[in-house]
């Protein structure tokens, strides 16, 4: 970290993070516009609709351009002691990139995810029996990859980034012992993450892509694993921050097992899909999941102040919500199969 820099983070942590987010979101932006001007972003990877997909026109899948490269250089100098998280970062966006330009095995894809979150286990061991380290890293690679399952609709990922990170900061800078670099390098993230989304929102022009999505998924787990390995949050934090995301890619994971699915394969059965499809539309689906984002990171927040029995009470408390807005879209979504299958019926005869 800058000399310079230091004394600014120190004495006035929320006002840096402020200039942070503002240069992050300015730097995105900007590089994610020269890239569309110049039409070098349909060169470096282009998605191509298919019947599976929610967008009807060929667009540029390259959001990761802008972010990750703030991130990283956010990182190694804000936050060195975080270099590692930084670099296998890095490398997950450059592995992503080869997919999202030529497609990669998914073992090969897996693989990348499961060394990298392996190695900053391993290389930052937090003091627990190694089967606890275990299950988290389980966690994390999962985290990496439904990261990449729910970025199939406009605003979404980059709205969960933005406000999962900023949860992130907001925990960070204003507990008892604040955890700056962990605080700004995530101030820095969200910044990045609205950056994206003044070009992803509905309609969007750039999409996010394996290069973009893979590395925010990869960074949520691996910032949630150092503020519990610092202690700046208990191991719930993370999860409930990130729980709308966590809690649709896991249902819809397990009915695809169920079935006998590929759960790898491309497919429009989240929750997220099914609302779009149903009407809400892009927008207001990104809105809806919007408040249901912020709602969570500010009951993470508060929760902090409580006992553990009660912080696990509020998660608790959260899990039912989930159930709740879930089995309203399953009965929305049974309606609306129920009525296609009629007029299909009907048409035939």
């Amino acid at each position: 970290m800058s000399a310079s820099l230091f004394p600014l983070l120190v004495h006035s942590p929320w006002t840096a993070a402020a200039w942070v987010a503002a240069a992050s979101l300015f730097a995105c932006a900007l590089i994610l516009l020269t890239l569309l001007r110049t039409g070098l972003a349909w060169r470096l990877a282009t998605d191509v609709p298919n019947d599976r997909s929610l967008h009807t026109r060929p667009t540029p899948r390259v959001g990761g351009w802008g972010i990750v490269p703030i991130t990283v250089v956010a990182m190694l100098l804000l936050a060195p002691s975080m270099w590692l998280a930084a670099l296998l970062a890095a490398a997950l966006a450059a592995v992503s990139q080869i997919d999202d330009r030529r497609g990669l095995p998914a073992r090969v894809r897996f693989g990348a995810h499961v060394v990298a979150v392996a190695l900053l286990i391993a290389l930052n061991p937090a003091p627990v029996p190694w089967l606890a380290l275990i299950a988290v890293g389980f966690l994390m690679v999962w985290l990496v990859n439904l990261y990449n399952f729910m970025d199939g609709s406009d605003g979404l990922a980059g709205g969960m980034a933005l406000f999962g990170f900023g949860g992130y900061a907001v925990a960070a800078l204003s507990g008892p012992v604040p955890q700056i670099d962990l605080g700004i390098v995530s101030t820095a993230i969200a910044g990045a993450a609205a950056g994206f989304l003044v070009f992803n929102f509905h309609p969007a022009r750039i999409f996010l892509g394996d290069s973009g999505s893979i590395p925010l998924g990869f960074l949520a787990g691996a910032l949630g694993y150092w503020g519990w390995l610092k202690g700046t949050w208990p191991v719930w934090f993370p999860a409930l921050v990130f729980a709308p995301f966590i809690a649709d890619a896991t249902v819809t994971l397990l009915r695809r097992l169920a079935r006998g699915q590929k759960f790898w394969q491309a497919h429009r059965e989240h929750y997220y899909q099914r609302m779009v499809r149903l009407g809400a539309g892009h927008a207001r689906t990104a809105l809806a999941w919007y408040a249901l984002m912020l709602a969570g990171v500010v009951l993470a927040n508060w929760a902090l102040a409580l006992s553990p029995v009660a912080q696990w009470g509020a998660v608790a408390a959260w899990a039912i919500v989930f159930v709740v807005a879930g089995l309203a879209v399953d009965t929305c979504w049974r309606r609306h199969a129920a009525l296609q299958s009629e007029q299909s019926r009907g048409s035939r005869g």
